[in-house]
């Protein structure tokens, strides 16, 4: 089974530009790096050279000794049984972060030897570089990997349901028989999450107790993760907040607070074991915007935000619910006050807009659920997890700034009316598209 992953057409516009630096995928454990690098180098390269410095450290001293790119190479070659071409051979390193020599070097294959195809991967990247580990600025290419997205996921579970979608060109209700079969899928999406090895256990071997048993090893790894980067005092306070984010999104108004991750805890204690699972991708914060206007960013409060995990399969095993769920309604999507629907909406936003979306209160008075950026303008963004659209915070948020467009999630048919989309819930995908849709023809 193969899942058609979208960034694989960027992979390959990477190798073709004329400006190709070495490239560094970055995401989180078990979110398909190495896979995706992997094909790539069989499908668009004669010959790939892997080569990992976690299970095998040894590697490390080819890069102690020296920074001549072409000794490097030799060595490698050596190692890797076959010899490494210019242009034709594809250089996976992965687990790099835990070479920073390795990381270094990466600036003398850009600068000395650039015909060399080299892609890096690295699970805790992010962590390292916010440690201070050096690292060749501006002399590399990067690529975010995220989970895999519920169209990503059609790819392999309904192939003709995808097509379906990537062809609808217009706003206009989906036909009831398309709309039944892709909430099907969905709640089917919300069980494996979207992590490659449970989408295999679910779709491919329609095994559900396996599946579940993925997501747990997985959530294992995490733990080791923790035990075996983190410092020791560090271990105990990343565990008491991941464990605690089911119930800090449980909350009528998910506001993140410490204090329900253990009782007495204060921010300065618990910051940087917050800072470290956003650092290694395992988790989003999602700012309190103090004002709807340009740049989002310039308005964000930075005492008040929300914590959400980067996978709903993730959360859904994190928050032991029982994939029973799925045959009982639109239960999984409703679940602790749709909590699952909202990360799941958040998960898709990120990968389609360039910043972290942002929410906003006023107060009491009303509260939107994500706000974005798009081009020079501010969408609202409100999320129901079923057929009640019923909403007054976006009522109250369209009244106070008559934002050009705003966009309601539900598992209400497709429809545009007076500046407000509906979409469904299956297609926040493409929300992009979407956006663009209603520029050219509304």
């Amino acid at each position: 089974m193969k899942i058609q992953r979208t960034i694989s057409e960027k992979l390959k516009s990477w190798k073709n530009t004329s400006t190709r630096k070495p490239l560094v995928l970055q995401g989180a454990r078990q979110v398909g790096k190495t896979w995706l690098l992997k094909n790539f180098g069989m499908e668009e390269f004669e010959g790939m050279a892997y080569f990992n410095f976690d299970s095998q450290p040894e590697l490390k001293q080819f890069f102690l000794t020296t920074k001549d790119t072409k000794r490097i190479i030799q060595n490698l070659s050596l190692v890797n049984g076959k010899t490494i071409l210019p242009e034709k051979t594809l250089v996976i390193f992965d687990e790099i972060q835990e070479c920073n020599e390795a990381l270094n070097t990466l600036k003398y294959f850009c600068e000395d030897s650039p015909e060399y195809c080299i892609a890096c991967a690295g699970s805790l990247l992010g962590v390292a570089m916010s440690r201070g580990a050096s690292f060749p600025v501006g002399k590399v290419d990067f690529m975010k990997v995220h989970p895999v997205s519920f169209k990503e996921f059609l790819s392999v579970s309904d192939a003709k349901l995808l097509s379906f979608l990537e062809n609808i060109d217009s706003i206009e209700p989906i036909p009831d028989v398309f709309f039944s079969q892709l909430v099907e899928k969905f709640k089917a999406y919300f069980i494996s999450g979207g992590m490659p090895e449970a989408i295999v256990a679910l779709v491919e071997k329609g095994d559900v107790p396996f599946t579940q048993i993925v997501l747990q090893n997985i959530l294992n790894a995490y733990a080791l993760d923790f035990s075996k980067h983190v410092t020791n005092k560090d271990v105990p306070k990343i565990n008491y907040i991941w464990t605690s984010l089911p119930s800090q999104l449980a909350k009528e108004n998910k506001k993140f607070l410490y204090q329900t991750v253990k009782n007495g805890a204060r921010s300065r204690d618990y910051e940087d074991a917050l800072l470290w699972l956003i650092n290694a991708g395992l988790a989003y914060r999602v700012f309190l915007s103090k004002k709807p206007s340009l740049p989002l960013s310039a308005y964000d409060d930075l005492s008040c935000f929300k914590v959400y995990t980067l996978d709903i399969g993730i959360l859904r095993r994190l928050s032991r619910l029982d994939p029973i769920a799925i045959v009982e309604g639109n239960r999984l999507f409703t679940e602790f006050k749709g909590a699952l629907t909202e990360n799941y909406i958040l998960e898709s936003l990120v990968q389609q807009f360039e910043e972290i979306p942002r929410y906003w209160s006023s107060g009491n008075m009303a509260e939107v659920d994500f706000l974005v950026q798009n081009k020079n303008e501010i969408i609202p963004i409100e999320v129901k997890s079923d057929e009640n659209i019923r909403s007054k915070s976006l009522a109250f948020f369209r009244k106070e700034f008559s934002p050009k467009l705003s966009i309601r999630y539900s598992l209400r048919n497709f429809k545009y009316d007076d500046s407000l989309v509906n979409i469904p819930l299956f297609m926040a995908d493409y929300t992009h598209e979407i956006i663009e849709m209603i520029e050219k023809k509304y």
